[in-house]
């Protein structure tokens, strides 16, 4: 959590989270809600059971248009953009000269337009990137007067068909402009959880009317930054600054699912991205570490920080991000161990307040993905 001084950033819904009753914390620069009254366990739960309604205001959007938006944008990421279907949405990182990760992004076809959604703590970083790259060859517009709103949860999709019935034969991944609250809104049927669901990019001025209606659907409830943590690390999704870093590679990262096929070595488009030396070589040779998920073998929750260490108390990793599962049951993490540890079921231990916790090398998502695929 950012703790600085400075004088916190309040999104358009600020007000909304305390008459919800919201805490309020700082993140990311903001004066976000970490939680409700109802709390972070009924929060997770609900979400996974019917529909959650989150503020992602904080994060960046950006627009990206000219004739050759998607080559510049490619000189940037190790993905395929020039391919992105019209009206879909691909995952991506911008990298550096030693192949770590700046940031990771979503970018979608808007048709005349790359959309772009970047991390809220790195989106000044992001668009000066962007712009220090790419102004030559197209413009770099940040959007700063619209509100991002996601929904998340099995009951999304009946939710959105009711308000937005075209919304119904979107799939994972599909992007579309509709009416909502009498205005034009972007949406995508993605999100942070591991659930179907959208997200909204609303005019600012309209963004509260459109949460109200939303929580108005019997399913929904409002859901805080802390729900927010635990759902996307029981669905096994990294989060910059945590799980991935600029000294940190996609494949270190486990992230290699990511890096397009046109894009790698015996691709349509190989290279051409900062870094994409060493990311091609741990792609055909392997990186000496790797991001794992792991199964804590006690009630003990395993904190981002805590070593790992072998039986014989070697250090050989590190915790990224862990906590409670409630839909788990048990706490989960995440971290990093030498490659040769990072086989599914090796036991190790974390060292948690000096004692050992046994953990295992385990398979993620630990709670089941279910995006919609149609």
């Amino acid at each position: 959590m950012d703790t600085t001084s400075q004088t916190l950033a309040r999104t358009p819904l600020y007000n909304l989270h305390l008459e919800l009753g919201a805490r309020m914390v700082p993140f990311a620069g903001y004066e976000m809600p970490v939680q409700y009254p109802t709390g972070v366990l009924k929060e997770h739960n609900h979400t996974r059971a019917q529909a959650g309604l989150f503020d992602v205001s904080h994060m960046g959007q950006v627009r990206l248009s000219g004739a050759d938006a998607a080559a510049a944008l490619e000189s940037l990421v190790p993905v395929d953009v020039v391919d992105l279907p019209l009206n879909f949405q691909r995952y991506a990182m911008f990298t550096n000269e030693q192949g770590g990760i700046l940031d990771d992004l979503m970018i979608s076809n808007g048709g005349d337009h790359l959309f772009l959604v970047v991390n809220a703590a790195c989106k000044q970083q992001d668009v000066a990137h962007m712009k220090k790259h790419l102004s030559g060859r197209c413009q770099i517009e940040e959007v700063t007067d619209r509100a991002l709103l996601a929904l998340q949860g099995p009951a999304a999709g009946a939710v959105m068909a009711r308000l937005v019935p075209e919304t119904a034969t979107m799939i994972f991944m599909n992007t579309a402009k509709v009416t909502l609250v009498g205005v034009e809104c972007y949406i995508s049927r993605s999100g942070y959880t591991g659930e179907d669901g959208f997200e909204i990019s609303v005019p600012e001025a309209k963004a509260d009317e459109l949460a109200r209606l939303l929580l108005a659907q019997p399913e929904v409830a409002p859901i805080g930054l802390g729900a927010r943590d635990s759902l996307r690390l029981e669905a096994g999704l990294c989060l910059y600054g945590h799980d991935m870093d600029v000294n940190t590679t996609p494949v270190e990262a486990s992230l290699a699912w990511a890096l397009s096929k046109a894009r790698r070595a015996d691709g349509a488009r190989p290279g051409g991205y900062p870094g994409a030396d060493i990311i091609l070589r741990q792609l055909a040779e392997g990186a000496s570490r790797k991001r794992v998920g792991l199964a804590v073998k006690d009630r003990m929750p395993v904190r981002e920080g805590a070593e790992l260490v072998t039986a014989e108390g070697h250090t050989i990793g590190k915790v990224t991000s862990g906590g409670f599962g409630p839909t788990v049951g048990a706490p989960v993490a995440m971290g990093y161990v030498a490659t040769e540890f990072s086989k599914i079921g090796t036991t190790l231990n974390a060292i948690v307040r000096g004692k050992p916790v046994p953990v295992e090398v385990a398979k993620t998502p630990f709670a089941p993905q279910r995006y919609y695929r149609g």
